[in-house]
């Protein structure tokens, strides 16, 4: 079976290494990087240190519109498709590179794979048209929990619908056993004794009047918060004027690797963020959230009491990191850190 694996961002590097460690077992894998996220620090660094073989293809298109960006990678892909005649596309998450390659796969004739399927979070924002279209037109379908199965079955998709658990689930035990605690000591933090801080969805990112509140926020807390930045999420603290603060009051540092951000989550006190990813990981990981966002994807830790909705709201973001504590339970719907392998066993027996 020849597989043609298209990743672009982060998360998905994150979620291509165990299931890439599955596939090249028995299998050919074509790895293509459409070049959504082309800073070393997103990108290069992922292969290196999650042990993800060198991208086969590398589309090289950068940022731009949402538009242009999805039209390029989808001029490229179809290309790659062609030429490389695979019996399988396999995508992950929510991107833009994740549309395209449906996009090129859907008109050309291997079938489309779609892990992480059937999540949504009933919002305008680009990634959930991205969930839905890709949803859509996929032919095997890997939901990460039931609940994602029951949106799918919502929407008439039933045929190719596989439970599969998350794989997101299996790259955090990975690097769990891996993680580079020596970035506590690099940014002088001690364990439990701070507050993580993530930022870089558009909603909030490119909003000055959200960022504002968020920054403002995260720097009322006691404790020190500890704020990677997104490069674009720098540029934006520039642009409002928001950076000195930002930089006086927070511990702003470069983008981590997955291994040192796994370490951090794990021994943050709480974790602000509006990442979809992050807020699993916090949740593996027993590490209270605080989602900088109205809404989630992963609505099972809201239900739980380990993610708490607050926007940007600058005194609700401030009262649930005060609040924030660990639930006496925890409930295990995203499966057993075994997803890979049930991907795999099935793309083998259908595809």
């Amino acid at each position: 079976m020849k597989v043609l694996t298209v990743v672009g961002a982060r998360p998905q590097f994150v979620k291509a290494a165990v299931v890439s460690r599955q596939l090249r077992r028995d299998h050919e894998e074509v790895l293509v990087h459409t070049g959504q996220h082309y800073d070393e620090g997103l990108s290069d660094v992922f292969f290196d240190e999650l042990s993800i073989p060198r991208p086969d293809v590398n589309l090289g298109v950068g940022s731009d519109t949402h538009g242009r960006q999805t039209a390029r990678m989808l001029e490229g892909l179809e290309a790659v498709v062609t030429e490389r005649d695979p019996d399988v596309v396999l995508v992950y998450g929510d991107t833009n590179s994740t549309l395209a390659a449906a996009i090129a796969a859907s008109k050309l004739d291997p079938p489309l794979a779609h892990v992480e399927a059937g999540m949504r979070s009933g919002s305008d924002i680009p990634e959930e048209t991205n969930r839905v279209l890709t949803d859509h037109a996929a032919d095997l379908l890997f939901a990460p929990s039931e609940e994602a199965a029951a949106n799918l079955r919502s929407e008439g998709l039933t045929d190719g619908v596989h439970v599969s658990g998350d794989v997101g689930y299996d790259a955090l035990l990975w690097a769990r056993e891996r993680a580079d605690e020596s970035v506590l000591g690099d940014v002088g933090v001690e364990d439990r004794a701070f507050v993580l801080a993530t930022v870089h969805r558009e909603a909030n990112a490119d909003d000055p009047d959200r960022l504002e509140s968020i920054v403002a926020a995260l720097a009322a807390d006691p404790r020190r918060v500890v704020f990677p930045a997104h490069p674009r999420t720098t540029d934006r603290l520039r642009e409002f004027g928001l950076y000195e603060r930002a930089t006086r009051e927070l511990t702003v540092v470069d983008p981590v690797g997955y291994r040192q951000f796994v370490a951090l989550l794990d021994a943050a006190d709480v974790v602000a963020t509006d990442s979809g990813g992050v807020q699993k990981e916090a949740f593996f990981l027993d590490t209270p959230c605080v989602t900088l966002r109205e809404e989630t994807e992963w609505v099972e830790t809201v239900e739980s009491d380990w993610n708490t909705l607050v926007g940007a709201d600058e005194d609700a973001v401030r009262t649930a990191l005060a609040e924030a504590s660990t639930p006496d339970e925890k409930p295990s719907p995203y499966g057993d850190g075994d997803a890979a392998r049930h991907i795999v066993e099935v793309l083998s027996d259908v595809v």
